[in-house]
């Protein structure tokens, strides 16, 4: 009898051991179906501002109540198990050469939680989002970062600039028309003075980088700028020349916000049971037009859906058709810029030439909202974003410019971001 129990619980033990291990490899391939392979996702509409500000540039305090919310969608209607980390870099986007310990409060790295589904769309889509600072993520240091979003296999899905800034100097902005008769007309001149009292800076032109932007756009930031003079705890840009940059002209814009009825710059919506196309009227070159006013956004987009209750989920997406009338281009290939292409040249944004209708076109798959944009050629002689040849240039134009102030500190092995502000130059007329 005994041995008869013996034998049944060894069994009854064995099949235990079994079942656990089958939950066990149950569970591994459920977490293999919520990590998709890289290219599986397809990402689109990446947001980053301040939680209270969705027109905001993505740049917080240290040890501040602020917070930068992150937004995007994944257009594969799979949710995923996502994770979000940051990373430090240099006032250039050079990665510092800094352990993440030294400037993460909290774990390295935090799980992405609050997601969505699309609701009433004919595009499917899952909308995610995350709020920084968080209780598990918080930055040491102030500088440039990186948000880094992977997934469960470590595939990158993409990367997202922001700045982090402990204030102690003071900036004072001037915006004026261009000092040089030839630039007059068609430029901006920035002169600026940096206010140092409360920091002591032993060397400012090793320790000091600036970098001025217009409308916080890559392409034609300046680097290189020098104090042409220091008196006392005051260092002076006033360049004629080095601290210009072209006015260009007032952004282009559409309105997709309702698809039931034409806006302005609306010349068509057709709808079909798979999705919605908008055709933009056809467009020509303001190259040689006079200034006009036109309010805009400065490159800006925002996301809405006057019809939805809640845009971030019910907003559709629509393939918008952009025609632009003009001659081939021979110095560069044209592309449509803004910050809804994240400010680069890539070939989604980039436009097709119709030699039959002497037109170029693109259709760039968009969700509903407001959106400002600029044709631009690709210079490949200069490697340069030329704006000017198709929009125009004037000092009359109304851009937004930012200056970020950066410091080595002689004891630290990273840049610090000491000082920034932005302005509009307002009417110069």
């Amino acid at each position: 009898m005994k041995i008869k129990l013996l034998f049944l619980s060894g069994f009854l033990f064995l099949i235990c051991c079994k079942t656990q291990r089958n939950n066990v490899s149950v569970l591994k391939e459920d977490i293999k179906v919520k990590s998709k392979k890289k290219n599986n996702y397809n990402i689109k509409t990446i947001l980053l501002h301040k939680k209270e500000n969705n027109l905001s540039l993505p740049i917080i305090n240290l040890n501040s109540e602020e917070q930068l919310k992150l937004s995007f969608d994944d257009l594969n209607y799979e949710s995923s198990v996502l994770y979000i980390t940051i990373e430090h870099y240099d006032a250039m986007w050079n990665k510092s050469n800094l352990m993440q310990s030294e400037y993460i409060n909290g774990f390295t790295s935090d799980e992405i939680i609050n997601y969505q589904f699309s609701f009433n769309t004919l595009q499917n889509y899952v909308h995610y989002e995350y709020l920084f600072p968080s209780e598990n993520l918080k930055p040491l240091l102030s500088g440039n970062y990186k948000f880094k979003v992977y997934d469960l296999n470590g595939d990158t899905l993409f990367n997202k600039r922001f700045m982090v800034l402990e204030n102690k100097i003071n900036i004072d902005l001037n915006i004026k028309k261009a000092t040089l008769s030839s630039d007059r007309k068609i430029k901006h001149e920035l002169d600026f003075t940096l206010n140092h009292q409360n920091i002591n800076i032993v060397d400012p032109f090793s320790q000091i980088k600036v970098i001025v932007k217009q409308n916080n756009k890559e392409d034609n930031l300046k680097t290189n700028l020098k104090p042409l003079y220091i008196r006392n705890n005051t260092l002076i840009y006033d360049y004629n020349e080095e601290n210009t940059f072209f006015g260009n002209n007032e952004f282009r814009h559409f309105d997709i916000k309702s698809l039931r009825y034409y806006s302005e710059r609306i010349k068509n919506i057709v709808y079909d049971s798979t999705n919605y196309k908008v055709d933009l009227f056809t467009e020509s070159k303001r190259a040689y037009d006079y200034y006009s006013i036109e309010p805009d956004l400065n490159g800006k987009f925002y996301i809405e859906s006057q019809e939805a209750r809640n845009s971030k989920i019910e907003s559709e997406y629509v393939y918008v058709n952009f025609k632009l009338k003009s001659n081939f281009i021979d110095e560069g290939d044209v592309y449509i810029i803004g910050e809804f292409s994240n400010w680069e040249k890539n070939n989604e944004f980039k436009l097709e030439f119709d030699s039959i209708n002497n037109s170029y076109y693109k259709s760039i798959y968009l969700k509903q909202g407001y959106y400002n944009y600029h044709y631009a050629i690709n210079d490949t002689s200069l490697d340069y974003l030329d704006v000017a040849s198709i929009e125009g240039t004037h000092y009359q134009t109304r851009n937004s410019y930012e200056i970020y102030v950066y410091f080595n500190d002689t004891n630290d092995r990273y840049q610090k971001l000491i000082g920034f502000t932005n302005a509009l130059s307002k009417e110069l007329f």
